[in-house]
């Protein structure tokens, strides 16, 4: 915003103004002024300094009095700079400061990018400038605590103050009002009026912390600039300054030289820093910690919620457990489904399932509580099975997919690593791998907790790193209106899934046999043996040594090289054993692929098959699905009777999207 304002105005003075601290004049006045406002949240704290800080690095007047408001401020600056002849412009949209517009004298507001004039402030008071303090008197202010007289809105205040002409009159001939109601609220409450007339009105008067002279708009300090849009890792401003030529394109070249052989883009990526976190995890293993975490949860406004589960099937995994996160190094791990992993290690005390759920189910579904989780659509399918369902959440693989596309993977081991300079516990170091390999429910409560509760909390961390980044890149609106809302209607598609006839599958599957039998023999005859049509080296003999036909590449290992580009040149050649491997082999894909591997994929409590449809891999932003890959069924097959833009050859019957309808969140055209 600030970028822009500086480009777009022709102002040659120029200042961004700071409320200084929370106590003023007005509380002397009225001691519960803005009193029921709540302390800013701990996120927020570090922001004020670097709000300041970013307004320094573009060298523009940062002003701040103590004892007075930022809108104080404005008043005074804008009273004596109109008073010498000065255009004022006030850029902001806050209703406080339209008492302040007058010839001379306009507002902007940043965020619509629309003039804000005498039409605009009766459109939202019913009166003129000069008459917005009274009508905010009238009115009152639940967000500043200022009293007003009970039951008179905007509205009424705006028709009062019109056919009174201003509050003072109005008060002096409050017996006048014919409403008894109203009429009773104005003689009890007019101390009240008066009062918060005074706490709405803005000072003129300040003494100004600087004059006007020092105001004077400044070309930005390069070095300085540059130096405070890396370290914060604003890349995109960086780029669109030095387009403008605001930063010398050198100037940047040399900062963000990388220090080791990366491609291009990997060397505009910041350098991970260190978060040096102290882990205090807990094993919550009865219903009373767990109610205390999730009231601690509740209060706090977010949490970080990882499931662990016994496959990667979210639709037929049994839960093992669920950890949460409140802070950075603070979570819990709550086993739900543990058993014995030996003799030694018997199954840790638990709560039962349905009685956490039961406790759960009320945070995760409470709208005034953000639930963010790493590929949190997972978790929401495990948690839907027991009649929850989450919501508002955010994603951190969609957040890092939004800022960082396909410069990297968006996984939490990546991720931690790059973002937050940790090795995370990996599956394996408390699973095992291979043979040996156990389910997380024989995991040793111990070695669960460490991995479970971290996983949760690099999750909060990598959230806190990632979110704000989205403003200062301007990728709001990307993830808010179009990766976010998707999640929904992807979990949504995959629950209800792909509707499959086992029988028609299974036909086909048969018929596909046949032909291949039939394929194979016609190979066997053509090469004048019979050999593994799918073995490549043996295939290569064939072709190569026996047949002559071509001279061949060998590989490495020796081998032929026989891939579907070599056997499409030997077809075109008019050779007809190659063409009629190639046949074998697309009906061999279909058969294996397709036809045998789907019926195996039916859901059994379902009778449908449930892919995953994935956000964050395709390098195109397009969506991927897996498990099974119902995206790259063929189109089309040579010698087709019946085809279709979404199956392959035959296949096209037996799969159908279901037909209930899709949430509002998105509209899809067939």
């Amino acid at each position: 915003m600030l970028v822009r304002l500086l480009q777009d105005t022709d102002a040659d003075h120029l200042a961004v103004i700071f409320d200084a601290g929370r106590r003023t004049f007005r509380n002397d006045l009225y001691a519960d002024y803005k009193a029921h406002r709540p302390p800013p949240p701990d996120e927020l704290l570090p922001q004020f300094p670097l709000i300041r800080g970013a307004v320094r690095a573009f060298n523009v007047a940062c002003i701040e009095s103590e004892g007075w408001e930022a809108d104080d401020l404005i008043a005074s600056y804008a009273r004596e700079a109109s008073e010498i002849g000065a255009e004022v412009t006030i850029v902001s949209s806050d209703k406080d400061l339209m008492q302040l517009i007058r010839p001379g004298v306009a507002m902007f507001d940043p965020v619509n990018s629309r003039s804000i004039g005498p039409d605009e402030v009766r459109e939202k008071f019913g009166v003129g400038p000069e008459r917005v303090i009274d009508v905010q008197a009238l009115a009152g202010d639940t967000t500043d605590n200022v009293p007003g007289i009970p039951g008179i809105g905007v509205k009424t205040a705006a028709q009062l103050i019109a056919q009174f002409g201003d509050l003072d009159a109005l008060l002096g001939r409050a017996h006048e009002i014919r409403q008894p109601k109203r009429r009773d609220a104005l003689l009890t409450y007019a101390q009240n009026a008066r009062l918060s007339r005074d706490l709405v009105r803005l000072r003129d008067d300040v003494p100004l912390p600087a004059p006007l002279s020092e105001l004077a708009k400044r070309p930005p300090d390069g070095p300085q600039l540059l130096a405070f849009l890396q370290e914060q890792a604003f890349r995109s401003v960086i780029a669109r300054l030095q387009s403008r030529g605001t930063l010398a394109p050198e100037a940047v070249a040399a900062t963000a030289a990388a220090p080791r052989d990366v491609g291009p883009a990997a060397a505009a990526m910041p350098e991970p820093v260190p978060h040096a976190v102290e882990a205090n995890y807990e094993a919550v293993q009865d219903a009373v910690d767990l109610l205390r975490w999730v009231e601690a949860a509740r209060s706090q406004g977010y949490v970080a919620l990882d499931t662990e589960t016994t496959s990667l099937d979210p639709f037929q995994a049994e839960i093992c457990g669920l950890s949460l996160a409140l802070a950075p190094g603070r979570a819990c791990y709550v086993p739900l489904g543990h058993c014995a992993s030996d003799i030694l290690q018997p199954a840790p005390r638990q709560i039962p399932c349905g009685e956490a759920m039961a406790l759960l189910k009320s945070l995760l579904e409470d709208d005034a509580v953000l639930k963010i989780g790493q590929n949190i659509k997972f978790d929401a399918h495990v948690f839907a099975r027991h009649g929850i369902a989450v919501a508002p959440v955010d994603d951190t693989m969609l957040l890092s997919y939004v800022l960082e596309g396909g410069l990297h993977g968006h996984g939490m081991d990546e991720l931690a690593a790059l973002h937050l300079a940790l090795q995370t516990v990996k599956f394996r170091d408390v699973a095992g791998s291979g043979k040996t390999q156990i389910t997380f429910d024989r995991v040793p409560l111990d070695e669960a907790l460490r991995y479970a509760a971290e996983d949760a909390d690099v999750t909060l961390r990598l959230w806190r790193a990632l979110k704000p980044r989205l403003l200062a890149e301007r990728l709001v609106t990307v993830y808010e209106t179009l990766e976010r809302p998707l999640i929904a209607v992807l979990a949504a598609m995959e629950r209800d899934g792909i509707c499959v006839d086992e029988a028609a599958l299974r036909r086909l599957s048969g018929e596909f046999a046949e032909r291949l039998s039939v394929l194979e023999a016609e190979v066997h005859e053509l090469a004048g043996r019979r050999f593994n049509i799918g073995s490549p080296k043996q295939l290569g003999e064939v072709l190569f040594d026996e047949l002559g036909l071509g001279a061949g590449k060998k590989g490495k290992t020796g081998a032929y090289a026989t891939g579907a580009d070599v056997l499409e040149n030997l077809a075109a050649e008019g050779h007809a054993l190659p063409q009629k491997v190639l046949d074998w082999r697309q009906l061999a894909k279909l058969k294996s692929t397709y036809a045998d591997a789907l019926v195996g994929q039916i859901n059994p409590q379902t009778g449908r098959v449930h892919t995953s449809y994935q956000q964050a891999v395709a390098g195109t932003g397009r969506l991927s699905s897996s498990d099974p890959n119902l995206q790259n069924i063929p189109v089309r097959t040579e010698g087709t009777t019946r085809r279709s833009s979404c199956g392959c050859w035959r296949m096209w019957p037996t799969l159908a999207h279901s037909r209930r309808p899709l949430p509002r969140a998105a509209t899809f055209t067939p």
